[in-house]
């Protein structure tokens, strides 16, 4: 049986304070009360509780972007499932980007953390350690494009399903990455 780290623990803590308060409401002492660890634990694994916010994401989209590729796991299915994880996590989501003065800075994090993984990915599918820049910029373009279209699908802008989402996100894709990432 796998033990969670302390680091999943004040990640679970923080969310379920989060599911009552607002995120910006909620203290390092909170989350920490919380769990039964002490500030000085919570700061040998983050910097504060946006560092924490910024892991828990992190790990989430790795989860997700790590398939692509393995036992035929497609692009749309991981559109498909980080639509349905945004979909799960959107009360959540919600609470982070209207209560805490961070939504730029959490949008930011999301599109490096999106195009990081979808570097990955093309590089993979090119057998390569090195993109143009061209496709890099694609990579980029993409990522900012998702991830405010995310927001804004999650603070209500567009009442779609996930699955809806997904398909956007599917039909959006740069023409030059298709051939990498929806191979026919």
């Amino acid at each position: 049986m796998k033990r969670k780290t302390a680091k999943e623990l004040l990640a679970d803590s923080f969310r379920e304070l989060a599911a009552g308060k607002s995120v910006d409401k909620i203290t390092v002492k909170d989350i920490t009360e919380n769990c039964g660890y002490s500030p000085a634990t919570f700061y040998r694994q983050f910097k504060d509780k946006y560092d924490l916010i910024a892991w828990e994401y992190s790990r989430n989209a790795a989860e997700i972007m790590n398939q692509v590729g393995v036992n035929g796991y497609a692009w749309k299915e991981t559109l498909a499932d980080g639509a349905r994880y945004f979909e799960r996590e959107k009360e959540y989501l919600a609470n982070l980007f209207l209560h805490t003065s961070g939504l730029d800075s959490f949008m930011c994090y999301m599109t490096q953390t999106n195009d990081s993984h979808l570097r990955k990915c093309v590089m993979q599918a090119m057998g390569t350690d090195e993109l143009d820049e061209k496709t890099s910029m694609y990579i980029h373009l993409y990522c900012h494009g998702t991830v405010a279209l995310t927001c804004d699908w999650v603070l209500g802008e567009y009442p779609v399903t996930a699955e809806e989402l997904a398909e956007v996100f599917e039909k959006s894709l740069p023409e030059p990455l298709r051939q990498y990432l929806c191979p026919e």
